[in-house]
């Protein structure tokens, strides 16, 4: 069963079904244009936006009109998306294992340019076979752990000996690195992500040398978050940056010390469906339209009104004494996490001002 459009095209933004995840068209082209226009100024780097923040072939479109040199993803579906729909060249930014996801992931590479991060020989021997059973070649990053604790090669002498391994298979390509640190992004003051980062730089930079010195190219190293993108853009190190919540942002990102150059463009719309208690109302965006895991959402331009509880289908708002709500009334929610809330949602919907222009799918699955 296809899922069901919250709307359609020219239709009232008052109008869409609820829950919803709703784009401001223009502030999403604002910060697509804000860091574009950035990176423009760095020769060395390049800009290559990550889709799992949005996981829209549409927006892929428009980041890579914008100057963006390749497109980053989080799992084969979104590269299947991606490729299908013309963006011809996209890193998979992530490890993956099994026969039949390397199939596919090679079947893409047959129509697009195709990257994927390694940190274990498995993963090496299942990538190979399948791309000489497509017939294709497959770039590789070797990924290093540069402080996130997840995944990546812990040492320099293991990204050497993995990089090798990777040279040893005609049907892949080693070209270079894969050094994002995500927990970095969050952390709250300017100079904590400015040390974290400059760590995390100090050990890619030893590590390209070391490959260098063993007569293995890098050519890419690659990192960098919307939370610390200046510092990998001015340190002399990553040529490529995966910026992803940019081009929506966040609550989250809003805690951050800094005045980030991005509007925010995502929301879920929100229905209030009780007013019953006083000093309080309910609306039907809840665990199911949006994730709480890096926190509540918060309510935009709805001054009084906090949004302090979510369950399932529920999500509770506490209104001050002067802060009036009724059954119908609308409101708009920054999500505490932009990448899982995208996920949960069939349908995003594009609006200028006041109308709907656009009704995109969301490559959801794996």
């Amino acid at each position: 069963m296809t899922a069901r459009r919250p709307a359609e095209p020219g239709m009232p933004l008052a109008q869409v079904e609820t829950p919803a995840l709703i784009v401001d068209l223009d502030a999403m082209q604002a910060n697509i244009k804000a860091l574009a226009t950035r990176v423009s100024a760095f020769p060395s780097v390049r800009a290559t936006p990550h889709a799992k923040a949005h996981k829209c072939l549409e927006i892929a479109r428009l980041q890579m009109a914008a100057g963006a040199s390749r497109i980053c993803c989080q799992n084969v579906a979104e590269v299947e998306t991606l490729a299908t729909g013309g963006i011809t060249n996209i890193l998979l930014s992530n490890e993956i294992i099994g026969a039949d996801k390397a199939r596919r992931l090679a079947e893409a590479a047959r129509t697009a340019k195709v990257a994927v991060c390694v940190d274990h020989a498995d993963q090496v021997a299942v990538l190979a076979k399948a791309a000489d059973e497509a017939g294709v070649t497959l770039d590789i990053l070797v990924e290093i752990d540069v402080g996130m604790g997840r995944c990546g090669v812990p040492s320099t002498e293991s990204a050497v000996a993995l990089a090798r391994e990777v040279a040893k298979h005609k049907g892949l390509r080693f070209t270079g690195l894969q050094a994002y640190h995500g927990t970095a992004q969050h952390l709250r003051k300017p100079e904590e992500r400015a040390a974290a980062i400059a760590k995390a730089a100090a050990f890619a930079r030893q590590t390209a040398d070391a490959l260098r010195e063993a007569g293995l190219p890098c050519e890419v190293i690659a990192g960098a978050g919307t939370g610390t993108y200046e510092n990998e853009m001015t340190g002399g190190v990553y040529t490529e940056l995966q910026c992803g919540s940019y081009v929506f942002m966040d609550a989250d990102y809003g805690r951050n010390d800094t005045a980030y150059p991005f509007r925010n463009a995502l929301f879920v719309l929100t229905s209030v469906i009780s007013s019953a208690a006083p000093g309080r109302a309910v609306c039907d965006a809840g665990l199911k339209s949006l994730t709480a895991e890096s926190g509540l959402p918060v309510t935009y331009e709805a001054p009084g009104v906090t949004y302090v509880k979510a369950t399932d289908e529920h999500g509770t708002l506490e209104l001050s004494a002067d802060a009036q709500v009724r059954p119908g009334d609308r409101l708009k929610l920054i999500p505490g996490h932009c990448d899982p809330t995208v996920n949960l949602h069939d349908w995003l919907v594009a609006y200028r001002g006041d109308t709907v222009e656009a009704v995109w799918r969301v490559a959801r699955g794996w």
